[in-house]
């Protein structure tokens, strides 16, 4: 196991790790953890009791949190005609069709999000083996393939993120900057807390919500009471 470095050590001693925080309180132990020189991302992590193994049991979505992410996020999209001048209307920083493919099969990926209307997706399809493995695949349970792109563009420049249960029945999901007011970071992640809690798959048995951490990108995790959420809700 990698040692960890003597700003992290330092930091970590301002956490307990075996005290589940409030939320308020967690919110300003990670700013006060965080040693990074630049304006870190802050992170809610959630380890959920379900069985990803099983189709009826796959959490994944998208939630536009209040606040945004502290990003502006560069969209692709693929669309035809109308929707196309659609989608620029809406600010999409890319729109085409087969000339964007054969850039990215080229290995061109200045982008963050993909959009795309379904009578595209044959064509889209076609990238799945290079977009797949870096989760950029348009799909319908997260608002990206859709004829309403104007909706769809204007929810991801918002701050709209997706999220999706990992193999370990773990999600991650960005709640903001550490630049960000505690009341912004606390609000947006009330929002995705919201999301988890009415994912949760009528199929998954016990404890559903078993941890939740948030942390700054280079600082220790800190464990969030859940009761305290929901008393904030």
């Amino acid at each position: 196991m990698a040692k960890k470095g003597k700003n992290f050590q330092e930091a970590a001693k301002l956490v307990d790790r075996t005290t589940a925080y409030g939320l308020d309180e967690a919110v300003e132990l990670v700013k006060k953890t965080n040693f990074a020189k630049f304006d870190a991302t802050v992170e809610a992590a959630f380890r959920l009791g379900v069985d990803p193994k099983k189709a009826d049991q796959q959490i994944r979505g998208a939630v536009v949190l209040p606040n945004g992410t502290g990003k502006t996020q560069k969209v692709l999209v693929f669309a035809k005609g109308e929707k196309a001048k659609e989608a620029e209307a809406a600010g999409a920083d890319y729109v085409g069709d087969a000339d964007f493919i054969t850039k990215i099969q080229q290995g061109w990926f200045e982008f963050d999000v993909i959009v795309a209307t379904p009578d595209m997706m044959g064509e889209v399809g076609k990238l799945g083996r290079v977009l797949g493995p870096k989760g950029l695949m348009p799909n319908p349970k997260t608002g990206t393939v859709t004829f309403d792109v104007t909706k769809a563009v204007e929810e991801i420049k918002a701050g709209k993120v997706e999220y999706r249960v990992d193999k370990a029945g773990n999600i991650h999901v960005p709640i903001g900057k550490v630049s960000f007011d505690n009341e912004k970071l606390v609000e947006n992640f009330n929002a995705i807390f919201e999301t988890m809690l009415k994912a949760k798959p009528s199929a998954a048995k016990g404890t559903y919500m078993k941890n939740v951490t948030i942390t700054s990108t280079m600082g220790p995790g800190i464990k969030v009471d859940p009761s305290s959420v929901v008393a904030v809700n």
